[in-house]
């Protein structure tokens, strides 16, 4: 891979990086992993993002608190 590919590249982010920029606390963001599907990666022992993710999950509307008791509801029924 060509140094211009890498540098084109989106980075991982940190958990703290991403409860900043979502203006939230590392619990509500472990939350959303949980219960809304919220986009992250483990890897090891951290949780890391790409902000590309995070955005259009939010923007897609599975961020939503109606989403949220839709997934509730379908994993009690399996």
């Amino acid at each position: 891979m060509k140094k211009d590919n890498i540098d084109n590249l989106e980075k991982w982010r940190p958990m703290a990086t991403v409860a900043d920029y979502l203006g939230v606390s590392r619990e509500t963001v472990l939350q959303w992993i949980e219960k809304k599907g919220m986009p992250a990666h483990k890897v090891g022992r951290q949780w890391k993002f790409k902000i590309s993710e995070i955005d259009e999950w939010i923007r897609s509307g599975e961020a939503s608190d109606e989403n949220t008791e839709e997934r509730t509801q379908s994993r009690g029924s399996d």
